[in-house]
């Protein structure tokens, strides 16, 4: 659990994700649904102003953000 300022949060936020490899984060807001709001206008901004947290995605796909190619389509036959 974490609670604090914004920056404390962030701050708690990116050693979890540096150090211990995690790869994403569960939020329980304490009070829905104003506490998630918080979080959206006060951590995101910090994480973004870190570099942590993405702006927006380049690709119209999920497989293009994560720059992964489209598999053989396996109905089809070799000419």
């Amino acid at each position: 659990m974490a609670v604090g300022t914004p920056n404390e949060i962030a701050d708690i936020m990116i050693n979890a994700f540096d150090q211990y490899a995690a790869d994403g984060f569960n939020l329980i807001p304490a009070i829905v649904p104003s506490g998630l709001k918080d979080f959206v206008e006060l951590v995101v901004p910090e994480l973004r102003r870190r570099g942590k947290f993405r702006s927006g995605s380049s690709g119209r796909t999920l497989r293009e953000n994560l720059g992964l190619k489209r598999p053989l389509n396996q109905f089809t036959r070799a000419a």
